[in-house]
């Protein structure tokens, strides 16, 4: 197996020198570009298997890349590596698509920890104990490619809400709770709360759901979390 490989983006030339090091002594291929425009190209050519991004670069923001990225349908994990720490800046980072936000100044053993976590979460996405392809009633989703069918017709889903619904999937019947669901899917140390959650269910009901306020496959189980039920029933009194 190839060693995974991560693109650094980081206009700051001591720090980008002591974490690609530091990368390489864990095992990781890196590679460190210093401008946000220059790393939006090579992001959209190449495949990595994580986008390290700081937000102030010169040629284009680390946000402005973020968001590029995933509206070309890409969904490389992205770890934001920042000095605006603030709450309203890594609620915009997650708003545009990244995994994991880490404000400066950090410990490198941190930084390496998040990292492996990511690639962890990523290895898990992509593995191939369930199909990538799953049909249920008159459903079909395609994990690898983010998009599904359903009696409302074509949609498509972003990456959190695939990992979510694959992990439901996953444990048919089961129950799975609020905080396994945010371990997971963002780990344990990320910013998202349990509402964020609910948040992503009522996405996924929107497209997957003939009627999202009476949902047959993805049922709240009220104060734990959710469960797929891979016979799609209706509960009495559920919204």
């Amino acid at each position: 197996m190839s060693e995974p490989k991560i693109l650094l983006v980081e206009d700051e030339l001591s720090l980008a020198e002591g974490i690609k090091l530091n990368l390489e002594m864990e095992g990781l291929a890196c590679t460190w570009i210093p401008r946000g425009d220059v790393a939006l190209k090579r992001i959209l050519a190449e495949t990595f298997d994580l986008v390290i991004l700081d937000v102030m670069l010169p040629g284009m923001d680390g946000f402005t890349i973020c968001e590029k990225v995933r509206e070309a349908k890409n969904f490389t994990p992205v770890l934001f590596l920042t000095a605006k720490n603030t709450d309203d800046d890594r609620v915009h980072g997650f708003e545009t698509g990244a995994d994991d936000y880490l404000g400066k100044p950090f410990q490198v053993k941190e930084l390496l920890l998040r990292v492996r976590a990511i690639l962890r979460r990523e290895a898990w996405y992509k593995s191939r104990e369930m199909s990538s392809r799953q049909a249920f009633g008159a459903h079909w989703v395609d994990f690898d490619n983010y998009c599904g069918e359903g009696p409302n017709g074509p949609f498509q889903l972003g990456m959190k809400e695939c990992m979510i619904l694959r992990l439901l999937m996953e444990r048919p019947g089961q129950v799975v709770s609020r905080t396994d669901i945010l371990d997971k899917v963002w780990g344990e140390d990320a910013y998202p709360t349990s509402r964020t959650v609910d948040n992503f269910i009522v996405r996924i009901r929107r497209v997957m759901e003939l009627d999202a306020h009476h949902p047959r496959w993805v049922h709240t189980i009220r104060s734990v979390g959710y469960q797929f039920d891979p016979e799609g029933k209706q509960r009495k009194g559920e919204e």
